[in-house]
Formats: C-alpha cells, sequence, structure tokens
C-alpha cells in the first residue's frame, strides 16, 4: 500500500497539480495586498471614503455600548452584526484581478499551443491550374 501510495504521489500530473496550487495561494496573497493596501487606498482617496473595508450596515448592535461602532471586526467581536458589504466589494475586485490574469494567461498558452503547428500546406497555384487543364483536357 506504501509503494501504491507513493507510486500515485510521484506522478507527473499530481506533483504539477501541487506546484499550481501553491503558486495560486501565493497569487491569492499577492492579490489580496493589491487590492487591499494599493487600489482600494487609491479609490478611497478618489472617492473620500476612508476604507472601503469598512463600509458596512448595522444590523445589530452590540450589548457593550462602549465598542468602537467604526470597525466592522469590533462589532463582531462585541456581539454585533453587521452587514459587510465593503468587504464583499474587495473580495469582488480580488476576484476580477484573478480572473482576468488566468484569462490572459490561458489565451497566452493557447496562442503558444496553435503557433507551433504548421499550416496546413495546399495546392499551388500552378498545381490548381494544371489539375484544371487536365480536367479540360479529359471533358
Amino acid at each position: 500500500m506504501l509503494q501504491e501510495f507513493k507510486e500515485f504521489a510521484l506522478k507527473g500530473n499530481m506533483l504539477d497539480m501541487a506546484v499550481g496550487i501553491i503558486v495560486g495561494a501565493a497569487f491569492g496573497t499577492i492579490v489580496s495586498s493589491l487590492v487591499n493596501d494599493i487600489l482600494m487606498p487609491l479609490i478611497a482617496g478618489i472617492s473620500s471614503i476612508p476604507d472601503f473595508s469598512n463600509l458596512f450596515i448595522l444590523l445589530k448592535s452590540p450589548t457593550d455600548t462602549s465598542v468602537n461602532l467604526s470597525s466592522v471586526e469590533d462589532i463582531r467581536q462585541a456581539g454585533g452584526v453587521v452587514l459587510a458589504y465593503g468587504k464583499f466589494i474587495n473580495a469582488v475586485i480580488s476576484f476580477l484581478i484573478v480572473a482576468l490574469t488566468l484569462f490572459f494567461i490561458v489565451k497566452a498558452v493557447n496562442k503558444l499551443k496553435n503557433s507551433g503547428a504548421p499550416a496546413p500546406v495546399g495546392p499551388t497555384s500552378e498545381e490548381l491550374l494544371a489539375e484544371i487543364r487536365d480536367l479540360l483536357k479529359k471533358g
């Protein structure tokens, strides 16, 4: 059974998939940082909203009245309920960046696959004319 597992784990596709998952996780971290640390502050500066991740609708106030009501995490830790639509906006932007990046990667790979195959070679003009000539002679 150990030998069987070793063969399964060391297959080329399995290793490729593991590398892809690890690189994908790292890419997700980079995209999250890009959205949260670069794009959202720029958008917040333009729209004069200080932080998108703290955009929320208070659905239930916390029982502790001394809690900071401008932070989603503080309200949730104090037992309040918030609809954190700002975090959802950040997640949508992150998804769109990842999807766009993957689209361009897949497009580039497909282009490389298609450019490697030579175009099918058809008859030359002279060969076509000779064929037409031969058909006219027969008929």
